[in-house]
């Protein structure tokens, strides 16, 4: 029997449900990713036994929670998983299809910070071996693996990977084992995380894995900026990825697009491809505002940069590869750039020379190629372009037009450092260095729009 509370979240549900499938136009949209509808089953934490003390470990209580949900969600209409006000402390948890993880305005889950509590897993097969380490890794914080329609948000609550003991223990040299991410989905399918503030992952924050469609709107990353490793969201061998007005402050990349590491990534062979990321707001003075690769041996391609705002940030759009990574980076469209504080405009990168083991083929050279750039302004820049290709290894095809890079006071007398790298450019200034110094057209921006995720976020409450 429902409780009087209970039957009011029900009642709201619904009627938020039959809004959403009975206005105007509701007819001509296509089905949401994560569901039109509201969750029909809904449960607070608190009646699995959570205490929001801030002290007490509901690990327990968590895996109650998703597993009778996951039971509930399988009869029909899904399952929403509430975590109201309060410091909710926890090992790691993983969610169910079908599902919603929601958080009030004031909630915070905090990871334990006991090593002790942290399962380890496999490497990923892309990678071959943890990222920080060789063999398997700890586990992340929240995780999931062959998912459908899930979904992360609310009022702004923080999930906080209070990773001040994993940067320590790193920096120490203390870790046998791979810092787990702050979120991680695997195999996943019709994701969408909005509205969500994430502070102090152990190491990176958001990693769609292996996933598509999937969508991340809205969402705060926090971390202090020589955090190690601390990349914002990292979308990897994933398809049709769409981040939109997002704040990230970050040790590391705020974004970072990947696809494997040299021959695992080889051979596991799956590009992350139809990336959107659009009204991004990043700071990160030791990194990049987007970064594709280091890890790229999957390929990247059909990647989507606009309208997005850099602040003392090391550079732009960053291309990261290596002899022995294989794979391709291609079709990069950028366009919209507002950089403020800036070491690099520009900077490609050929030189990354760590690998899973010793078994990578020195042969295996990634082809870079299609890199557009157009309407950049840059204020305070450090140093307009550093552009380093591979020796028999050339990135080709980089086109910049209508960029304007005003200076520093301190800015080098060198603006430009180009090898082993071809192009076009129109409208730049500085003048750029020859080997990018042939007369180009502007610059190419896709014209039809990539179609990833609902039309509108989910507006439910609970």
């Amino acid at each position: 029997m429902l409780t009087r509370s209970a039957l009011h979240v029900a009642v709201a549900a619904l009627l938020l449900c039959a809004a959403a499938v009975g206005g105007a136009g509701a007819s001509r949209r296509p089905a949401a990713a994560g569901g039109s509808c509201c969750r029909k089953h809904v449960k607070r934490i608190t009646e699995y036994g959570a205490v929001g003390d801030g002290k007490t470990l509901n690990t327990a209580a968590f895996a109650r929670a998703v597993a009778d949900l996951s039971r509930r969600a399988a009869d029909g209409g899904g399952a929403a998983l509430v975590v109201p006000e309060g410091k909710w402390l926890t090992g790691p948890f993983n969610l169910t299809s079908h599902f919603t993880l929601f958080l009030h305005r004031g909630a915070e889950i905090l990871a334990s910070q006991d090593l002790n509590d942290w399962p380890l897993i496999a490497p990923l097969p892309s990678y071959g071996r943890g990222r920080d380490e060789p063999g398997p890794r700890y586990s992340n914080f929240i995780g999931g693996s062959n998912l459908t329609d899930v979904i992360i948000t609310g009022q702004n609550g923080t999930i906080n990977g209070q990773g001040q003991v994993w940067w320590d223990k790193y920096h120490a040299k203390e870790l046998t084992y791979t810092r787990g991410y702050l979120l991680e989905l695997l195999y996943s399918h019709d994701i969408i995380i909005s509205n969500v503030t994430f502070v102090d992952a152990p190491s990176w924050n958001l990693h769609p894995t292996y996933c598509t469609n999937v969508t991340i709107s809205g969402v705060t990353i926090l971390a202090p900026v020589h955090s190690p490793n601390t990349d914002g969201i990292d979308p990897d061998s994933s398809s049709y990825v769409k981040i939109e007005d997002c704040y990230i402050v970050s040790g590391d990349d705020c974004i970072a697009v990947k696809s494997g590491w040299d021959e695992y990534g080889i051979k596991f062979n799956m590009p992350s491809q139809h990336i959107v990321v659009r009204r991004l707001t990043c700071i990160s003075p030791t990194s990049a505002m987007i970064a594709l690769g280091s890890e790229m041996s999957g390929g990247i391609q059909d990647v989507r940069a606009e309208d997005n705002i850099a602040i003392n940030t090391e550079s732009a759009v960053r291309i990261k590869s290596g002899v022995g990574r294989g794979g391709f980076v291609k079709d990069v469209f950028v366009r919209g750039l507002s950089l403020h504080t800036m070491k690099w405009v520009f900077w490609m990168t050929g030189n990354y020379g760590q690998h899973p083991d010793n078994s990578s083929n020195p042969k295996a050279l990634p082809e870079v190629t299609g890199i557009n750039y157009r309407d950049v302004f840059a204020e305070n820049v450090t140093m307009a372009g550093r552009m380093e290709g591979i020796p028999n290894d050339p990135y080709t095809g980089i086109c910049m037009s209508n960029v304007t890079a005003q200076l520093a006071p301190d800015a080098k007398k060198l603006q430009w450092n180009c090898t082993d790298v071809k192009g076009v450019a129109s409208g730049v200034s500085p003048k750029p260095c020859p080997e990018l110094g042939a007369v180009g057209k502007p610059c190419t921006f896709p014209e039809e729009e990539l179609v990833i995720g609902p039309p509108e976020l989910p507006k439910c409450t609970y």
